[in-house]
């Protein structure tokens, strides 16, 4: 880069400068020294003295010269002015000393003005600095008193004004204020002034989340109460209208047909939610650019608070206030994520919800785990179908929980079956076997509408007028009112779940089957082995009728019990529940009778235990046992005496007829009597005589094929067809009642009688009569038994 090449001063150029001052200005009448300074400084500044010395001395002496030309050429006018010049010298002298006397107060009087012109000049410089330091004073008085109010905005909470101040005084025009070190301080503390804003809005949103966590529960409690108070509308309708039946709340029939009332759960009488605090942080943060800084802690915030709703272990009791805590919860992000565009992201809620779900499962199976109650499960799923129900309208995802309450119908189908089970051994253990005592048209109205019975069957006892028995006894009213009470709560429990098992009714049809067969059929099986006296199993011989046939009509009224409790599954609708446990019930059925005969027998072994039959008498009875009198009259009154049905007393005779000929057989062919002769087995005919004219006489005539063995068995030796016996033509045609094996033992009890005779005839038939038993022994076993 070429040297900067120094100015040259000219004359002209000395001359300009020069006459820049009042010291070379011949129109100035007064100095101004002050002017030499900027240009003494310019020449200092420029280095340049030597050089404007030397430009000045020659100045100067040009000027000598150019004086000394012009008195030169003017010298004689100069001599003749000499003289007047001193003449005027003498009066200029005079004037002179007069100008320096005046000169002197001038200048005394000039320097005391000049001194106050200078004082007045500085006082006014300092004026003009004091207005100057005092708009800049005041300047910066306001804009301190803007900080000031921005504190002030933080503490009454106005977060976005304090903000635009700030931004106000970074925007300000630039200003002799902007140059100085105060404004550059006050630029300088603008971050920390909007950390504080921000911090306090933080808080501000902190202090509300708070408040929010407080406020859940009872903005849940008033969603469930809405959510409530439509399901009764809906089911009042419901009601009134059976084509909506099986429409629950939420469906789409439902939907279409409910009427809407205005209630918001955020703004009402009972409860307002002021979302402000929330958008206003929201908007701050936007403002300072730190959204995301929000998005984070608010997600953890609300981590952390959904973290603390779930207490460990859950009481099933606080279940109702958790799901109200967790309604009002969602309920609020619910809004949030409408009201806040893109400040909360769906997936960032879901997984809260998720998250919450999760552990609201497990702490119910905890909470459940040892429960037997099958009523807290109802209450359990009541309280969470509720809480479905309260968000069905919201974005998340309730199948977990619909599964969840499914998994919970298994185990609360187990324990209500383990209820009533209990409930049902206990009816039957319980029951005292005596008919129902009716009182009032009112009780009979009360049973009938809880017993499963046929039509006639109702028809018939309701025209029964009052005191009057029913045919069955407590077991089977009360068996009746649990299983409605079953059926009811067991679908109860699938009432409102939108996702139920298809099998439904299979589980129920088991259920019931198990129930009536383990619990009620066998039941009375072991209360019937320890009952003794024929009345009571006559009551539950009656009973057990009414339990075959309250199966059928139980399948019948399944439909119409399921309606009443609004539910039907999908695939059962118009379908059958079929039950098996009447074959159970038949099998019971069939023991009790059989338990009848039983007790019936064991008294004929008493009355057998007195027969006193003779086996060897010489002579022939004209007239039956004595004994039998007494049986006969015993069997007739008790019999007679059971409340059963006329087929069960013909069965309850034939058994005993059948016990009876069994004995008599049992005396002619059994191995307790040794030997008899031809006149007992007549006396023991003589007695059959006498029993099926009995028989006759109570009207069961029917009942004396039961003696058809004993007298085809009796009538070959007696009328000696032993031979016609051992021909299988006849013996399959005219004798097919008689075993070989017991004429064979009757044949040799006579054939030992004839041997212990001395009238050689009477030994004689003896030996025929044994040969006679070889013979029929030679039959082959497998015919005539």
């Amino acid at each position: 880069m070429p040297p900067r090449r120094r100015p040259q001063f000219t004359q002209e150029t000395i001359d300009q400068q020069l006459q820049q001052i009042h010291l070379l200005d011949p129109s100035s009448s007064s100095e101004n020294l002050e002017q030499l300074g900027p240009l003494i400084k310019q020449i200092h500044t420029n280095r340049q003295q030597e050089i404007f010395l030397r430009t000045a001395q020659g100045l100067i002496d040009a000027k000598d010269a150019e004086i000394e030309k012009i008195c030169g050429d003017n010298y004689t006018d100069f001599i003749s002015s000499v003289s007047t010049l001193f003449t005027v010298k003498s009066y200029t002298d005079k004037m002179k000393e007069n100008i320096q006397s005046l000169d002197t107060s001038v200048s005394q009087l000039g320097r005391g003005l000049v001194e106050k012109k200078r004082t007045l000049l500085q006082t006014k410089k300092t004026a003009a600095n004091l207005d100057e330091a005092i708009d800049t004073l005041q300047a910066c008085l306001r804009v301190l008193d803007v900080v000031n109010r921005v504190g002030e905005m933080i503490q009454e909470g106005k977060y976005w004004g304090a903000l635009r101040s700030l931004e106000d005084i970074q925007s300000m025009p630039p200003t002799s204020l902007s140059q100085t070190p105060f404004f550059q301080h006050l630029l300088s503390s603008l971050p920390s002034l909007r950390a504080q804003i921000k911090d306090a809005v933080t808080a501000s949103m902190k202090q509300w989340l708070l408040e929010i966590r407080n406020v859940s529960t009872e903005v849940g409690r008033l969603a469930n109460e809405a959510m409530e108070s439509r399901t009764r509308r809906w089911r009042s309708r419901r009601e009134k209208d059976p084509s909506l039946r099986q429409s629950r709340v939420g469906s789409a029939v439902e939907m279409i047909t409910y009427e809407k009332t205005e209630f918001n759960v955020l703004d009402n009488d009972t409860i307002r939610v002021d979302f402000t605090p929330l958008f206003e942080c929201i908007h701050i943060y936007t403002t300072l650019n730190s959204l995301d800084e929000l998005q984070k802690s608010y997600q953890a915030d609300r981590k952390a608070q959904s973290d603390l709703i779930l207490p460990n272990p859950l009481p099933l009791a606080f279940l109702p206030q958790l799901t109200q805590e967790i309604s009002g919860f969602f309920i609020v992000e619910t809004h949030v994520l409408e009201t806040t565009n893109s400040f909360r992201s769906e997936r960032d809620v879901e997984e809260l919800w998720d998250s919450l779900v999760v552990g609201l499962t497990n702490s119910v199976t905890d909470a459940l785990r040892t429960e037997k109650d099958p009523e807290e499960y109802l209450r359990a799923k009541e309280c969470l179908l509720g809480f479905i129900m309260t968000l069905e309208t919201s974005p998340y995802s309730t199948d977990t929980l619909q599964t969840f309450i499914i998994r919970l119908f298994e185990h609360y189908a187990q324990l209500l079956e383990a209820q009533f089970s209990r409930r049902f051994e206990s009816i039957v253990h319980q029951d005292d076997h005596l008919p129902m005592q009716i009182e009032a048209t009112t009780e009979t109205e009360a049973v009938l509408e809880v017993v499963f019975v046929a039509d006639a069957d109702k028809v018939r006892i309701k025209q029964s007028h009052p005191p009057f028995t029913l045919p069955w006894s407590q077991t089977f009213y009360l068996c009746c009112e649990d299983i409605r009470g079953f059926i009811q709560k067991f679908y109860a429990y699938v009432e409102g779940v939108s996702q139920h098992q298809n099998n439904t009714d299979e589980l129920l049809s088991k259920s019931l089957d198990r129930l009536l067969i383990e619990h009620i059929s066998e039941a009375i099986g072991k209360r019937l082995a320890g009952t003794a006296t024929l009345s009571q199993i006559a009551q539950i011989v009656t009973n057990l009728e009414y339990f075959q046939e309250a199966c059928s009509e139980l399948e019948r009224s399944l439909t119409s019990l399921r309606s009443l409790t609004g539910y039907v599954s999908s695939s059962q609708r118009g379908g059958a529940i079929r039950l098996t446990a009447r074959s159970s019930f038949e099998a019971t059925l069939t023991r009790s009778l059989g338990r009848i005969t039983g007790l019936i027998t064991s008294k004929l072994d008493q009355f057998f235990e007195l027969s006193e039959y003779e086996w060897t008498p010489t002579t022939r009875e004209d007239a039956p046992s004595m004994y039998l009198y007494e049986l006969v009259n015993w069997l007739t009154t008790v019999v007679d005496s059971l409340v059963i049905k006329e087929a069960y007393k013909d069965e309850a005779y034939k058994g005993a007829l059948e016990y009876i000929a069994g004995c008599l057989m049992n005396f002619l062919t059994g191995r307790d009597i040794v030997m008899m002769n031809e006149n007992a087995i007549s006396n023991i005919l003589i007695d059959v005589d006498f029993l099926d004219e009995e028989l006759k006489r109570i009207g069961r005539s029917h009942l004396s094929s039961v003696f058809i063995e004993l007298r085809m068995t009796t009538s070959i030796p007696l009328s000696d067809t032993v031979h016609e016996y051992l021909v299988p033509a006849m013996r399959h045609t005219s004798y097919s009642t008689v075993k070989h094996k017991r004429l064979q033992s009757l044949l040799e009890k006579l054939a030992r009688f004839g041997t212990t005779q001395r009238d050689p005839a009477a030994r004689e038939l003896a030996e025929k009569r044994r040969k006679e038993a070889d013979a029929v022994g030679r039959v082959f076993p497998g015919e005539g038994r």
